[in-house]
């Protein structure tokens, strides 16, 4: 059994010493190095002092118990027992509390970041209204002091215990016939050991005063009357009793027989039972209940103003927007800044058509959701769909040395207009291609970091040899060879001597690592590679954003990540959970995923990260500094980089972060509202509206889009959504809309200089006596509407199915403006979703056509002219004849227009067939039919 036990330790040992010697490499390569060792460090020393705390007290006790005789009063079986444990009692004094200590050590190395912040903590600049201590005394110091004062109360609980069982194990506690026999050494370490633990206890019911202020046990966070006013004096009261009963302990600890310590514990628990039960139960039935909104008033002010501040709410800028229903051509036409850039693509639903048309090799993939981002080209900001193009292990030669030295990497950046697509509907590319080209200039194109890579890849060559990795296809014909290449960075760990390998070899458990001839002394190994990942690594101190996105800056293609600073420490902040606040439609369809499930009552974007997609560098930079980054900063001195060193090309690329945002537009839902007396009543309570797109019941996700706001004299890169009225009473839900939230975007494009509108955060609240629809409505009315309905079921018809796309909201024409992307698929065999229709909804229009303007112009009667793009009304809709004269022309328009009926149907056909070819021609048949019917439709015009 020794035996055994001491191979498990020696197996556990090795394999702990093996992660922490790849772990060592791996940071510094990475560079970040002093990372590792103070993360280790604190971890070392929050483990030390919880085993310290609990292991030497009980050891100390110990060892003076289990030297204890069996008293006279001992019965034969204590006796026995003492024969038996005598050759063991070495084992106990050591082994328990060993085992106790480390079993707390554990707990004391996971709580490393609370000892950290102790010694850093920054003031906030603002403090608790009841005790008046900087905010910072709750969030970076409380925690610590509370976790080490439990610690400690478990250890003299422990002590207690071992001092009651082995004296009632050797007899000198002992129940007699006359009454209970108390040894007196027994005694006296006993009461010793007592009151110790009540002045622990006096000291944990002391510092649970300063928790009150961010517990969230009712309708709102933080301390309210009662616990004010009578719980938090009545816990003082008690922590004081405590100490009184203590000394009491020790008193008695002196005399021979004594009724003190009994009748103190009964006069302590008096004490909590009428202090800290019967009279704040008292007050709060008698005194709060009957006049709540009066006595909570204050209290719930205090809520507001600290749940506001601890999200960036307090910030928002509020505008009264006097939403109409009636559509106007003249209202609308002073928003072509935000029509002309709406985002007709939707990134959730494009993926299979970039995949089709770029993806070229089974080896390579796209995600199921794209990013949007935007681009400067020819003098004007372009919304864009981007993706890069990334390795898909599952579809190379299934051997090692396939998946982990040939194909190692991705190739390119796939972008595409967000706001026009093709004339057959499909992407229209700013970059694509293999070898890549487009407007987004020279840049590296190879994809070794990124969401998608190989868990780990072997790279690099000897000087002069031949390369072995998988670059690219030399063209985009599926019969050319692939050109072959080198990694040339620095990416990861040297595989340069036999420690190495063989560490690796055992941490990825695969011996070819040691063995293979592809690994040479040039080797890398390159994993931890998804760009999250690495930031998380780097910075274990931030919670990471979800979604990574990639831009292409300075020539190389940047991952960009957000990262946050969050505590749920902040007092009378109202606590969420992250993973619910941010799980919405996407994270419902598994496209991404929400923040991990924790709560927090307050949140920062405090670091903007990037990772190089080709050699893994991680650059962290401070972003919205708070107190708890500036600690963090003492910690990692030369870690976070100054936001001034941001290139200019880095912050065109830089946008609102979504999670933040997600949170944020939670917790507005609710306070919106400053006055406490309307936050009590809740008669003004939103939400965010389920998204109407979807089945699944999750929210609306919030949509990048370039939007001009009302007030606004240019537009901007945002974040938006919408609010709908809700009873938080009932649960019901109103489908009309009452708010519209936007988050500026746009960082500009000046190194080191961050623009001045960025992260101002818009709510535009619409007027409660007009109904403007909410985004259900909007979708309710386009599936009623009898002219939509018929169309989109001859579009479904046959092989093909209807996909409808985000439902866009954005203020414009004086009102709210919907507007859907309607997309077209096989609905078997080769899926690529191609753009057919836009919808659009403004009050109880609806508009219905193959492009935005001519839906528009639907609604709007007279948009197409004034904002200058033209008649827009569909041919066939249009009665520009004249008698005798128009007829011929007439005839033509229905012929061609019948042709291009036919054209797009036997597409379609040849499109869920998988018949490339066929689909082509098709298409170009289809092009000839458009453009015939554009000539007929000017003849005619031409002979009025």
């Amino acid at each position: 059994m020794r035996l055994v036990s001491l191979l498990v330790a020696v197996l556990l040992g090795a394999r702990l010493l093996l992660e922490m010697y790849t772990d060592v490499l791996w940071y510094n390569q990475l560079g970040y190095g002093g990372v590792f060792w103070r993360n280790a460090g604190f971890s070392a020393l929050g483990f030390a002092a919880a085993f310290l705390i609990v292991a030497v007290p009980l050891h100390l006790v110990l060892r003076r118990r289990l030297a204890l005789e069996p008293s006279r009063f001992a019965s034969e079986a204590v006796r026995q027992y003492h024969r038996l444990l005598g050759p063991y009692r070495r084992a106990f004094l050591w082994a328990v509390p060993a085992f106790a200590g480390f079993v707390a050590g554990l707990a004391g190395a996971q709580n490393w970041q609370a000892f950290a912040l102790l010694f850093t903590a920054e003031s906030f600049g603002a403090a608790d209204p009841i005790y008046g201590h900087d905010v910072s005394f709750y969030v970076m110091v409380l925690p610590a002091l509370t976790f080490l004062a439990t610690l400690a109360l478990a250890s003299s609980l422990l002590v207690l215990a071992a001092l009651v069982y082995f004296a009632w194990m050797s007899g000198h506690i002992a129940a007699r016939p006359e009454g209970l026999f108390v040894a007196r050494g027994t005694r006296r370490a006993v009461l010793a050991a007592g009151a110790v633990t009540l002045v622990l206890v006096g000291v944990r019911v002391w510092l649970g005063r300063y928790g009150v202020l961010h517990e969230a046990n009712g309708a709102w966070a933080g301390a309210l009357f009662t616990d004010a006013n009578v719980r938090m004096p009545s816990m003082a009261i008690l922590a004081a009793a405590c100490v009184v009963v203590a000394l009491v302990f020790l008193v008695s600890a002196r005399m021979r027989r004594s009724s003190l310590p009994t009748v103190g514990l009964a006069a302590l628990a008096l004490t909590g039972l009428v202090a800290g039960v019967l009279v704040p139960w008292g007050v709060q039935q008698y005194v709060v209940t009957p006049s709540a909104q009066s006595r909570e008033n204050p209290f719930i002010k205090h809520n507001i103003d600290a749940t506001r501040a601890a999200y960036g709410l307090d910030k928002v800028e509020v505008r009264q927007y006097d939403a109409t229903t009636k559509a106007s051509a003249e209202a609308l036409g002073k928003d072509a800044a935000s029509l002309n850039n709406v985002r007709l693509l939707d990134p959730n639903v494009v993926s299979n058509a970039f995949a089709q048309l770029q993806q070229y090799r089974p080896y390579y993939q796209f995600p199921a959701q794209l990013n949007v981002d935007r681009y400067a080209l020819d003098g004007k900001t372009q919304d864009t769909v981007i993706a890069v193009r990334e390795l898909n292990v599952d579809g190379t030669p299934d051997s090692w040395v396939n998946r982990h030295l040939v194909y190692t990497h991705g190739y390119g950046v796939v972008a595409a207009y967000g706001s026009k697509v093709s004339s057959d509907g499909k992407p229209e590319f700013m970059q694509s291609g293999i070898p890549t080209s487009g407007k987004l200039g020279e840049y590296e194109p190879r994809i070794y970091f990124g969401q998608k890579s190989p868990d780990y890849s072997i790279v690099g060559a000897p000087e002069g040899s031949a390369p072995q990795e998988i670059d690219r296809p030399q063209n985009t014909d599926a019969s050319a060879e692939e050109s072959r290449t080198s990694f040339s960075g620095n990416g990861g760990p040297r595989l340069d001597n036999p420690v190495n390998r063989l560490a690796y070899a055992l941490k990825f458990g695969s011996t070819n690592i040691l063995l293979s001839n592809g690994v040479h002394k040039e080797s890398q190994i390159l994993y931890k590679r998804d760009p999250r990942e690495r930031v998380a690594a780097a910075a274990p101190f931030l919670t990471v954003d979800d979604n990574a996105y990639p831009a292409v800056v300075d020539g190389r293609v940047q991952w960009i990540v957000d990262a946050y600073t969050v505590s749920d420490k902040y007092p009378y902040s109202t606590p969420t959970e992250l993973s619910s606040a941010t799980t919405d439609t996407n994270t419902s369809a598994g496209r991404r995923e929400a923040l991990p499930a924790k709560k927090a009552n307050y949140m920062r974007n405090s670091v903007k990260a990037t990772v190089d997609a080709y050699d893994g560098t991680v650059r962290l930079y401070s972003w919205d500094e708070d107190p708890i980054l500036r600690a963090w900063k003492r910690i990692y001195p030369g870690v976070i980089r100054d936001r001034s060193e941001m290139s200019g090309g880095l912050l065109s690329h830089v946008r609102y972060p979504q999670d933040q945002f997600k949170v944020q537009r939670e917790m507005l839902g609710r306070y919106h509202v400053t006055d406490a007396n309307r936050l009590f009543n809740n008669d003004d309570a939103w939400v965010v509206p389920n998204d109407p797109t979807s089945s699944a019941k999750a929210l609306q996700p919030p949509y990048y889009m370039s939007l001009k706001m009302p007030g606004e004299s240019a537009a901007s890169f945002a974040l938006t959504t919408p609010f709908i009225s809700s009873n938080l009473r009932s649960g019901q839900q109103r489908d009309v809309m009452y708010g519209f939230l936007s988050a500026n975007g746009e960082a500009g494009s000046t190194q080191g200089k961050v623009a001045e509108g960025y992260g101002r955060l818009t709510l535009l609240e619409l007027p409660r006596d007009t109904v403007v629809p909410g985004p259900g409505q909007a979708q309710t009315r386009f599936t009623s509407n009898p002219t939509v309905s018929k169309e989109l079921n001859l579009l479904s018809s046959g092989a093909s199915q209807v996909i409808n796309g985000n439902l866009l909201s954005l203020p414009a024409g004086d009102g709210i403006l919907y507007v859907q992307p309607v997309y077209v698929q096989a609905k078997e065999g080769i899926k690529m979703p191609t753009l057919r229709r836009v919808l659009v909804n403004f009050g109880e229009e609806v508009g219905f056509a193959p492009t935005l303007d001519e839906a528009l112009d639907q609604i709007f009667k007279g948009y197409a002219a004034k904002s200058g793009t033209g008649s827009t009304s569909t041919p066939a809709d249009k009665d520009t004849t004249k008698p005798n004269a128009s007829k011929p022309a007439s005839d033509e328009l229905r012929q061609a227009l019948s042709s291009a009926s036919e054209a797009m149907k036997r597409g379609q056909d040849a499109l869920a067939k998988g018949d490339f070819a066929a689909y082509g021609t098709a298409q170009e048949d289809l092009k000839k039919a458009l453009a015939a019917a554009i000539a007929a439709e000017e003849k005619a015009a031409n002979t009025k």
